[in-house]
C-alpha cells in the first residue's frame, strides 16, 4: 500500500510540474499581450477566407511562423521577420502549422499582393510554379461559355484556359485570396524608442576603399 501511495503522489507531482511549465507559465507570459499598432482585425471576407483555408487543410502544408535568424534561414527565403505573440492576437484558433511542404505564408500578402496571381495559382499551381506539388482547387472555380455580370474572370497564362471558355472564381476562392492578401506582417513590432536604441547599437557598415586609396601605401 505504501508503494502505491508513493507512486500516486509522484504522478501528481509530475502532472503539477508539467501543467505549471506547459500551461500556467506560458499563459502568464502572453495573457496581457496587446496587438501591434500595425495589425488590423480581419474583415468579414478575410474571416470567411480563413475558414476556407482551414477547411481545405492548407495548415497541414503551410506554416505561419517565420523563425529567428539564429534558428533558420527564413528571413533569407523572404518570409519576413520572426513572428511574435502579438501577431496572432486576432487568430482564434491560431494556424501556426507544423509542416512546410510549401512555403511559410506569414507574409504572403506582402510577397505576392496580386489577386490575379493567387486566383490563377489556386486554379493551376504548376502554371505559376513549375514542379509544384500543391493540389489545384478546380471546385473553387466555374468554367463558363461566357462571363456574366459580376463574375470575376481568372486571368490565366496562355494555354491554361479551356478553349472558347472563361474561368470564373467562386465566392470561396475570392474570400481565400482576400485572406492571403491580408497576411502582411511587415509592420514594426518594437516601439520607436526601442527601434532607435537597437539601430544605435548596430555596428556601422564597413566603407570599402576605392582602388586608388587601396593602392596608396601607408606612411
Amino acid at each position: 500500500m505504501e508503494n502505491e501511495v508513493k507512486l500516486a503522489a509522484g504522478a501528481m507531482v509530475a502532472l503539477a510540474v508539467a501543467t505549471a511549465a506547459l500551461v500556467v507559465m506560458p499563459y502568464l507570459q502572453v495573457r496581457d499581450i496587446a496587438p501591434p499598432e500595425g495589425l488590423k482585425p480581419y474583415s468579414s471576407a478575410e474571416l470567411r477566407g480563413r475558414q476556407v483555408y482551414i477547411s481545405n487543410g492548407c495548415v497541414y502544408c503551410h506554416s505561419q511562423q517565420p523563425r529567428d535568424r539564429n534558428l533558420g534561414p527564413d528571413a533569407e527565403r523572404g518570409w519576413g521577420r520572426a513572428s511574435v505573440p502579438g501577431d496572432y492576437f486576432y487568430d482564434k484558433p491560431h494556424l501556426l502549422g507544423s509542416m512546410r511542404t510549401g512555403p511559410d505564408l506569414f507574409n504572403i500578402g506582402a510577397r505576392q499582393p496580386s489577386k490575379d496571381w493567387h486566383l490563377g495559382h489556386l486554379y493551376q499551381p504548376r502554371a505559376y510554379v513549375p514542379g509544384s506539388i500543391m493540389p489545384s482547387y478546380p471546385y473553387m472555380f466555374e468554367v463558363k461559355d461566357a462571363a456574366e455580370l459580376g463574375d470575376e474572370i481568372v486571368k490565366l497564362p496562355p494555354g491554361q484556359t479551356p478553349p472558347s471558355k472563361v474561368v470564373v472564381a467562386r465566392p470561396e476562392a475570392l474570400d481565400l485570396v482576400k485572406y492571403l492578401q491580408g497576411m502582411n506582417h511587415t509592420y514594426p513590432v518594437l516601439p520607436p524608442t526601442v527601434q532607435q536604441a537597437t539601430a544605435a547599437t548596430q555596428p556601422a557598415p564597413a566603407i570599402p576603399l576605392s582602388p586608388a586609396s587601396a593602392a596608396t601605401p601607408a606612411p
